[in-house]
């Protein structure tokens, strides 16, 4: 799976993309941030649970309860703002 960062989280985690292998506990856009937060220190520092982030499977806005099924891509980005 390949994950994507936008925004000022890829600026702060110094990285646009990474590509990962997931675990077969993963089934969802919240398991994946958690396995996120617990295998990868940087990305838990710069999107801690309380963080305010949006996400999408192969360009579609999701839910965290959405099941990745087979997703090749995620998107993480923080919210979207008018203008």
């Amino acid at each position: 799976m390949i994950i994507r960062y936008f925004a000022w989280i890829r600026e702060r985690l110094n990285r646009d993309t990474q590509e990962l292998d997931l675990p077969n506990e993963v089934k969802t856009v919240e398991d994946l941030l958690h396995h996120l937060r617990e295998t990868d220190e940087d990305f838990a520092a710069v999107v801690p649970p309380e963080t305010t982030i949006r996400l999408a499977l192969d360009d579609e806005l999701v839910e965290l309860d959405t099941a990745i099924g087979a997703a090749k891509e995620v998107s993480i980005f923080p919210p979207m703002t008018g203008g």
